[in-house]
């Protein structure tokens, strides 16, 4: 699972927005990560293109299962780390924000690791 940083924003945004919206359009990733529609075009068709997303005619985006593999690792790791960071006593907004950097770059194994000691 070689993806971009990017991809992954992206992936973990459709997840998001899956939770609370009835459809995801590319609209509402535009607007929730303050890009231009253009953008989030170009990066669907490259998420389409790699199979990691489908957009119906009417223009709904859905995960595939990689695609959702991969936006859930990063949101579990996104959700973690800032909670982890957040205990540590690190300010809230911070924490979210350093969250976001670490979970692209972590290993699994080290991510692994933290995960256990937290529990």
């Amino acid at each position: 699972m070689n993806t971009s940083e990017s991809a992954e924003n992206y992936l973990e945004t459709i997840l998001i927005l899956s939770k609370s919206k009835p459809v995801v359009r590319s609209v509402d990733i535009a607007e929730e990560l303050g890009f231009k529609k253009s953008s989030v075009s170009v990066a669907m068709k490259n998420l389409r293109e790699k199979n990691h997303i489908t957009v119906t005619k009417e223009g709904f985006i859905y995960l595939t299962e990689s695609g959702k593999e991969i936006a859930e690792m990063i949101y579990e790791r996104h959700e973690l780390l800032s909670e982890w960071l957040t205990r540590l006593g690190v300010d809230p907004k911070v924490a979210t924000q350093d969250a976001c950097r670490i979970e692209h770059v972590i290993s699994k194994e080290s991510f692994e690791a933290i995960k256990q000691h937290i529990k």
